[in-house]
């Protein structure tokens, strides 16, 4: 057997057989579900507004609003 084989396996082989230390390992208080809420049945169209269609708004009073005060803004 070579030896880095030897030198890189054993390492692995005997880090795979040890135990964790109790700091690492999960306690009971931890593990602990809290209680689940109430399943309550809610519609998915609850929320649902009708909106029809209207006809577009005069646009040049915004498009004047957003336009540079004087000349070119480049």
């Amino acid at each position: 057997m070579k030896p880095s084989l030897f030198l890189v396996g054993l390492p692995l082989v005997i880090g795979g057989c040890s135990t964790l230390p109790p700091d690492v390992v999960a306690s009971a208080a931890a593990v602990e579900q809290p209680p689940a809420r109430a399943v309550a049945y809610r519609s998915p169209i609850s929320g649902y507004t009708i909106r029809q269609p209207v006809d577009p708004k005069p646009w040049r009073r915004q498009n004047d609003l957003q336009a540079p005060a004087k000349g070119d803004a480049s």
